[in-house]
């Protein structure tokens, strides 16, 4: 008794210590955001406010190589695949998410993927200069790739850093970064800033700062603990890493649990995607994150916003002061993502998505009325307000930031390289595929496209509510334990076994006074 005493009390001090939002924690979360989740952000509304100016380089620049217009067709062509090549660049990105953080590292990747982007913005910096359309579409592609990287990459980089009772809150910072990016094209789109005609190379060769910062100090942090000890297998490294990020030297119950993980998943190995879909003990995982993912990128956020300016001007709101509205609603995102860093720990992740697609469930269903009858009572345009509004209040707190940090805990060291590639790809594709079908949706539905977005919703927010369990101040393997009984199997995990084939934390055991049995 005495002794186990001493041992709850040497954990609870510990628990404490690991607990803390150390300096360098708190550090490398933010240069991980700011160099990488930020572009992604970014480069979602970059070309949204200078698109006149830009169709119109276009045309001149065809006008000065041919001597004639360019036909509308082609100009609508050209520009349709200069929106569009980014989402299917971050496509081609999560593809190379397995491969790159397996042979690179968390941090080799990052910093690679830092060089991709730094290239990409020169190119459409200097493409007026040049007098060359085509680099820019090309371009488009290449930060395609970069944010489809870094979408995948930071979260998991992160995930694998933070301590349990922090990992949801770290988690969120990729996803509060990508809104901040969203909101500083917004404003730097603004038509008397770089939103003009001069500005334009300017503000798309921007987002290489980020970068550049990003890759001369990242360098300087520690990789991921868990990549160094269980996939590289270097126990002095990832002890090192681990006592620098939480800022003590007593590392040994993280870096027990993590031999735990090694060893119950060391039969398996590494998980490729075609053996993630075909690995019993992962099914629900697996279709969990795939659901979540089409669930957050079909659920109508592209809509919403391609609407917004349409709803803001039938309320009343002249034409020139659209731009402001719409910036007002991108700082709505960014604080009600910043409330989800502060709440998530507290209320859950599992909470936080049902509230947010409850929001945006009923969202959809009260605008596809309101739009419908705005014409005929003039209130209603306010209640279209209000419903984006609310509707990008639940996807900021739920749908958007959650899932990624799901995919970090649903999966273990061995299979969340495969799993973010899936994942990410889901993301991308389904992103894809709303801005190629929305158009169309539009024209042909109305207002009632939401109904269908109120559908998609529904049915996500269904299976979380009995599926998806809750995954808070949880360690990986007990994450772990709690899918394995939905996946009806049973995880080899003995800790004798676990302490002889690690005879260092047995004897670091012995001297502080713990027996074996209680290893």
């Amino acid at each position: 008794m005495k002794l186990k005493g001493k041992k709850q009390e040497r954990s609870e001090g510990n628990e404490g210590a690991k607990g803390k939002m150390t300096l360098s924690l708190a550090l490398v979360s933010l240069v991980s955001a700011f160099g990488s989740s930020f572009q992604y952000g970014y480069n979602v509304s970059v070309i949204n406010s200078p698109a006149p100016y830009m169709q119109e380089f276009y045309n001149k620049t065809y006008l000065d190589r041919h001597g004639v217009p360019m036909d509308s067709g082609f100009q609508t062509m050209l520009w349709s695949f200069t929106v569009s090549m980014f989402p299917l660049g971050g496509f081609f990105g999560s593809l190379l998410v397995w491969p790159m953080v397996n042979n690179c590292g968390r941090k080799g990747t990052l910093l690679i993927n830092n060089l991709i982007s730094i290239v990409a913005a020169v190119l459409m910096g200097t493409s007026e200069l040049a007098k060359t359309y085509e680099v820019i579409i090309v371009s488009r592609v290449i930060m395609g790739v970069f944010a489809g990287l870094a979408s995948n990459v930071v979260p998991m980089f992160l995930g694998e850093m933070s301590p349990k009772n922090l990992r949801g809150a770290i988690g969120i910072l990729p996803q509060l970064f990508i809104t901040v990016g969203i909101l500083a094209a917004q404003i730097l789109g603004l038509h008397n800033i770089l939103g003009n005609a001069e500005g334009w190379p300017v503000l798309l060769g921007l987002t290489g700062i980020p970068s550049l910062i990003q890759l001369l100090i990242l360098p300087f942090f520690p990789e991921s603990p868990r990549y160094l000890l269980i996939q590289k297998g270097n126990e002095e490294q990832a002890r090192k890493a681990l006592q620098r990020l939480r800022g003590c030297e007593d590392v040994d119950d993280e870096i027990e649990e993590m031999f735990q993980e090694h060893r119950s998943e060391k039969e398996e190995g590494q998980f490729s995607v075609l053996s993630l879909f075909t690995y019993r003990g992962l099914r629900w995982q697996l279709i969990s994150i795939i659901i979540m993912m089409m669930g957050q990128q079909l659920s109508g956020i592209n809509g919403v916003f391609y609407y917004a300016d349409r709803i803001f001007e039938s309320a009343g709101v002249a034409s020139g002061s659209i731009q402001y509205v719409t910036v007002s609603i991108g700082a709505i995102n960014v604080v009600m993502t910043l409330l989800a860093v502060f709440i998530v720990e507290s209320l859950g992740r599992r909470m936080l998505l049902l509230a947010g697609f409850v929001l945006c469930t009923t969202s959809c269903a009260v605008l596809t009325v309101a739009l419908n009858l705005q014409t005929t009572v003039s209130w209603m345009s306010y209640l279209s307000i209000a419903c984006v509004i609310v509707y990008i209040i639940g996807h900021a707190i739920g749908p958007s930031p959650v899932p990624f940090v799901m995919i970090t805990e649903m999966f273990l060291q061995s299979s969340r390289p495969a799993a973010f590639m899936v994942g990410g790809s889901v993301h991308w594709l389904s992103n894809f595929t709303v801005g190629q079908v929305f158009l169309y949706m539009e024209e042909g539905l109305g207002p009632y496209s939401f109904l269908i977005f109120g559908g998609i919703c529904l049915g996500t927010l269904l299976y979380i509510f009995f599926i998806v369990p809750e995954t808070k101040n949880k360690t990986f393997m007990e994450i772990n334990r709690i899918m394995a009984k939905r996946n009806k199997v049973e995880i080899q995990e003995n800790k004798e076994e676990l302490r002889d084939s690690h005879p260092v934390l047995g004897s670091q055991a012995e001297r502080k006074g713990i027996s074996s049995s209680e290893l």
